[in-house]
């Protein structure tokens, strides 16, 4: 399964190469460290599936790393590299920026996290593929329910895709973010605990179409980065009446449909530009940090809302807001 997730975001990445009208560098355009992709993909192992939004972090993280520049790059003989070359829809061109790459890169290395849930749910996943062969009616019904609480989200992005990047990727949008999800949490949880005796608690997974579809509106909300797709869907998984531990699980595994499908699809659109500018390298090193701490990020969570709950993030998100404010404030972010 590993191997056919990896094979998919390269035969997307080579697509776009072989469709991209621009000049091919000998070597990437700029310089990605080691510490840069390692510092990425622990941001993106460790918050993907914790409800405190991993696309808020990697923005934070690419600001301070320094990788938001938007000047156009150059190759090695100083031509321009283009990630949309002069055409009659776009007469000036779209020139490749390190901004640009470093917005791809922090999707591409998902599948670090993608392969961390499929390494930790694989018996749910068997049970979906045997569902889908006729042997499972329960695994059936998961793939189901699975499909309808990730086909809201999906439609929503393809079709705002470009207007999110251009209005939501900030510091700003995303503190706003943090503090409307950390009120959603605090709401949630309070809801929870009141109707703690009516949580479905057996084995496997129990949601009505409706409910997942439910979870699947939710989850439209992570759109807006800072947001984060994991609280919107636990919350989700809250209101359908699943304790935590089985909230979280349908998160990871819904996770593990979007995710695998943004990645791909962003492979495809941008993954040319991304290796002309930093190259395949340091990719494939991001993604390995980010699946071995994304293992570790849903152990954790598991364990921590089984035990606590959603409040500890929320509050969290708050001193995020909080400091990121002051940062603002004092003009050392923008």
């Amino acid at each position: 399964m590993f191997l056919f997730y990896f094979t998919a975001i390269l035969i997307s990445a080579q697509a776009a190469t072989a469709t991209a009208p621009t000049h091919k560098a000998a070597a990437p355009a700029a310089e990605l460290s080691v510490t840069d992709a390692v510092v990425l993909g622990v941001v993106e192992g460790v918050t993907e599936f914790l409800p405190i939004s991993s696309t808020g972090h990697l923005i934070i993280a690419s600001h301070f790393l320094g990788l938001e520049s938007e000047r156009a790059l150059v190759d090695n003989k100083g031509q321009a590299l283009w990630y949309r070359a002069p055409s009659p829809k776009h007469p000036d061109g779209i020139p490749l920026t390190i901004k640009l790459a470093a917005d791809t890169y922090n999707v591409v290395i998902q599948f670090g996290a993608i392969a961390a849930v499929a390494l930790l749910y694989w018996a749910q996943l068997i049970s979906i593929l045997r569902g889908l062969l006729g042997r499972d009616p329960s695994g059936f019904r998961l793939f189901q329910h699975l499909i309808i609480a990730f086909v809201p989200a999906a439609a929503l992005g393809f079709l705002f895709h470009d207007w999110i990047d251009a209005h939501l990727f900030s510091i700003p949008a995303v503190i706003a973010a943090q503090v409307a999800g950390a009120g959603l949490m605090f709401y949630a949880e309070a809801w929870r605990r009141s109707h703690r005796s009516e949580q479905i608690s057996n084995e496997p997974i129990q949601l009505t179409s409706r409910q997942a579809a439910g979870i699947g509106f939710l989850q439209c909300l992570a759109l807006w980065p800072g947001t984060s797709r994991s609280m919107t869907t636990i919350v989700g998984g809250y209101f359908s009446g699943l304790e935590p531990r089985r909230a979280a699980e349908f998160s990871f595994l819904l996770g593990f449909v979007t995710l695998s499908a943004a990645t791909i699809y962003k492979s495809y659109k941008s993954g040319a530009a991304m290796l002309q500018v930093f190259g395949w390298s340091h990719v494939a090193l991001g993604a390995v940090v980010a699946a071995i701490t994304a293992a570790l990020s849903v152990r954790f969570l598991i364990n921590w809302l089984t035990r606590h709950g959603l409040g500890a993030f929320a509050w969290y998100r708050l001193g995020v807001a909080a400091l990121l404010t002051g940062l603002l404030a004092g003009g050392l972010l923008k």
